[in-house]
């Protein structure tokens, strides 16, 4: 089945993260997989550069390494079949790369829900699915049930649009992008 899964993480949301890790945990046990857990810490963008130190991608990497190690210490798999990986770089980019270099057979990626956004300006699971050389499996976010929101304050719901150029109508046409 598979010997090598990569799961990406963002460690700044960890909820979506136990989802994609829980779900590789299952199939990596079943198939006496590896897993190999990866954070990708964002190149800073040149405008900024003025702004923080040279240092500052060094150490949000290696802040990045702890707690990614702390993370994988949490994995219910045997230590060798567990590893944690902190790249610098384009996030779907390195995680493509590592996947390559482990010769991964499996990515397993927590996703959001689409909403509009991630119609026009794309997200990384998407690129990720688009460009892997091996398979995918996409972990999406659970949505509440309506019992457990009922009484709560509710935001409203966008609409579904049929294309991309609809939804950009709508926007235009609700001032929106202005």
């Amino acid at each position: 089945m598979f010997k090598s899964i990569v799961v990406p993480v963002d460690i700044a949301d960890l909820k979506l993260a136990r989802l994609a890790i829980d779900s590789a945990v299952k199939l990596a046990d079943t198939a006496g997989a590896t897993l190999t857990l990866v954070h990708v810490v964002p190149i800073m963008p040149l405008m900024m550069l003025d702004t923080v130190p040279v240092s500052f991608e060094g150490e949000v990497a290696e802040k990045a390494k702890g707690s990614l190690a702390d993370l994988a210490r949490t994995v219910l798999l045997p230590g060798g079949q567990v590893q944690s990986v902190v790249r610098i770089g384009g996030i779907y980019h390195e995680v493509l790369a590592i996947a390559e270099e482990q010769h991964a057979d499996l990515v397993v990626v927590g996703s959001h829900q689409p909403s509009v956004a991630t119609y026009l300006l794309g997200c990384n699971a998407s690129a990720i699915v688009r460009h892997s050389g091996c398979s995918v499996l996409v972990i999406r976010e659970e949505k509440p049930h309506a019992e457990e929101t009922a009484g709560e304050a509710t935001e409203e719901v966008p609409p579904h649009f049929s294309s991309v150029d609809d939804a950009t109508r709508d926007a235009w046409g609700a001032d929106k992008l202005h």
